[in-house]
């Protein structure tokens, strides 16, 4: 089989420092084995000249003794290799498993919006099992395999190297269909876990999106499209499965040719005198013994094509580089508040239009600072800059004078807190979603901060409290609740940098009144990013700024923009115009009902 050492593979054994001593170990009891079965078939002469035919009854009492000592040490050999290179095999996908995820989890917003969700959790699940099967199987078992190939040649060579060379004569006849099997073998599994990767994110999707399934009636047609991408996983193992079954057809031919050959010449021997039955039938023991290793070495072929399919799929994210990098020198961020500039920025999304266009704004320590505009001007844009999870295209965006960009990743982000538009909790208790982001918070923390949220009452109704568990997302939660413990989370972090984004969206009127409140007293001192749609919930902010098309049109307080007459004057009436005509429908419609029911 061909084995190219790749960087990529040298990466995969280096997985292996750390657990030297276990291999050495394992090793160790592999030539145990070995040299246990080339004994085996070395006795057989001795077996049958000796005893049966000489008659030795002394070699009859000790030869027995001999095969009980020798199987003994066979099976104790054969459990330490077996333990020790599994170990080292769960090892090794251990580490490979936690780098993966560790680089996925590091890596820039960009690449999750590149890649899909189902497809990552293929890597780190499914890739990494076949990853686990070639290390655990093929690696291994390809070494024990070697060791008994090694004892038992030196025992056919030892007993008759003219009839060895005759037995090995097809071997090298048997690697070249055997090597182009492997190929398609690997060819097909990559197919196979890319269309594996397809159906993870799929499920991943239909799932989490399962009432809009539902609400849009379309069952019928996610199961067809869930039956097209498994015929077509089903299809590629198919082909790996045919390429596979025939490598031991192939081998087993094979050996039968040089079996065959064997028993022609060996026969002869016997025949003619040249050798004793003795000879031949241990030379024939080593040799059936042989090719069930070389078989088995042939088998390993495809699970090893299997397993460099599925790391080479790994190693494509492990060196994907981000494009946010740490400075090589960081520099260090004043307690306190923070001012934050937009000194000529302008951003674009993978080198597409630019979404922002040279944008120039300072805001100053506790300065609460209101974004709006109508969908795509880009307000989101500017405020994921500040913690750079994108980096501009143009210019810079500087806290307290310093570029961002000359910060530690982590200690920028510390200065922040933010709440987005969608709620985004995990599958944990209230308390460990309020906790998140502030390990070892006390209780007594939490509970001022649910309370500051106006949620802590509807917690205290809960049986298990702070203890409840609120289901993948959220799910067992109204959107007001998570979204009121989505702000708790982000009062307690009590960081000097605030971003909410459509923060109060999820709201009805009560809640959203009560969370204003709590919301403009954490404010109070911070600087503030407050994206809104609803213009009423803004006006107290201290500046407003209108973006049109990734530009700042206008900026101001809301009595003088409103004053203007501008691009924030008309967005006011647009959304008070589209309030009075839903009252005055509701109006209508009251009236028409009342009319009905009169008559």
């Amino acid at each position: 089989m061909k084995f190219k050492l790749t960087p990529r593979r040298k990466k995969l054994i280096g997985y292996i420092r750390g657990s030297w001593f276990q291999l050495f170990l394992s090793m160790a009891c592999m030539l145990v084995v070995a040299a246990t079965t080339s004994a085996t078939a070395f006795i057989v002469k001795p077996v049958i000249d000796d005893i049966f035919i000489n008659k030795d009854a002394v070699l009859l009492k000790v030869i027995p003794i001999l095969v009980m000592v020798l199987y003994l040490l066979r099976g104790i050999a054969m459990y330490g290799q077996e333990f020790l290179l599994q170990y080292v095999g769960e090892t090794i996908i251990r580490k490979l498993r936690d780098a993966l995820y560790a680089k996925i989890i590091d890596l820039p917003l960009a690449f999750f919006h590149q890649e899909r969700t189902g497809v990552l959790m293929s890597r780190i699940t499914n890739d990494v099992t076949v990853i686990k099967s070639m290390v655990s199987n093929a690696v291994t078992g390809s070494l024990r395999d070697c060791f008994t190939v090694v004892g038992l040649a030196g025992v056919i060579f030892y007993r008759d190297w003219k009839l060895a060379i005759l037995a090995f004569v097809v071997m090298p006849l048997a690697y070249f269909p055997i090597v182009k099997l492997g190929r398609r073998v690997r060819r097909f599994s990559t197919s196979g876990q890319a269309s594996m990767g397809e159906i993870n994110a799929f499920l991943h999707e239909t799932f989490s999106g399962n009432k809009i399934v539902k609400a849009f009636g379309m069952e019928s047609e996610e199961k067809k499209a869930f039956m097209k991408k498994n015929q077509t996983y089903f299809r590629y193992g198919i082909k790996s499965i045919r390429a596979k079954a025939l490598t031991s057809p192939v081998m087993e031919a094979f050996g039968g040719v040089g079996i065959s050959l064997v028993l022609w010449y060996g026969g002869f021997s016997v025949i003619n005198g040249g050798k004793t039955p003795g000879d031949f039938l241990s030379f024939m023991t080593a040799v059936m013994l042989l090719y069930q290793p070389v078989k088995t070495l042939t088998k390993l072929n495809n699970i090893l094509q299997e397993g460099l399919a599925a790391s080479d799929r790994v190693f494509e994210i492990l060196e994907t580089e981000s494009n946010i990098l740490e400075p090589a020198r960081p520099k260090g961020i004043k307690p306190g508040f923070h001012r934050i500039s937009f000194e000529n920025v302008s951003f674009s999304y993978a080198g597409h239009e630019m979404v922002l266009k040279n944008i120039h704004l300072d805001v100053q320590p506790g300065e609460i600072l209101a974004l709006v505009g109508m969908s795509g001007g880009g307000k989101t844009s500017l405020v994921n800059l500040i913690p750079r999870f994108y980096d501009v295209t143009e210019g810079s965006v500087r806290i307290d004078g310093t570029d961002i960009r000359e910060l530690a990743i982590a200690d920028l982000r510390r200065e922040l807190a933010i709440v987005t538009q969608e709620p985004i909790l995990f599958n944990d208790t209230i308390r460990k979603n309020i906790a998140y982001g502030k390990s070892g918070a006390s209780d007594a923390e939490i509970v001022e901060a649910a309370k500051a949220a106006y949620i802590y009452n509807f917690i205290e109704s809960l049986p298990k409290g702070l203890d409840t568990v609120i289901g993948e997302l959220g799910s067992r939660l109204s959107g007001g609740e998570k979204q009121r413990i989505c702000i708790a989370r982000a009062l307690l972090k009590n960081a000097p940098v605030l971003i909410l984004d459509e923060a109060t969206a999820s709201l009805d009127s009560e809640s959203e009144r009560l969370v204003q409140k709590a919301l403009e007293n954490l404010m109070k001192g911070r600087t503030s990013f407050v994206i809104a749609h609803r213009l009423s919930t803004i006006a107290y902010a201290n500046r407003i700024v209108v973006l049109v098309g990734g530009r700042i049109v206008e900026e101001g307080r809301h009595d003088d923009l409103l004053g203007k007459k501008g691009e924030y004057y008309n967005l006011y009436q647009m959304q008070f115009s589209d309030a009075d005509g839903a009252v005055a429908e509701g109006k209508s419609d009251a009236a028409g009902h009342a009319a009905a029911t009169a008559r």
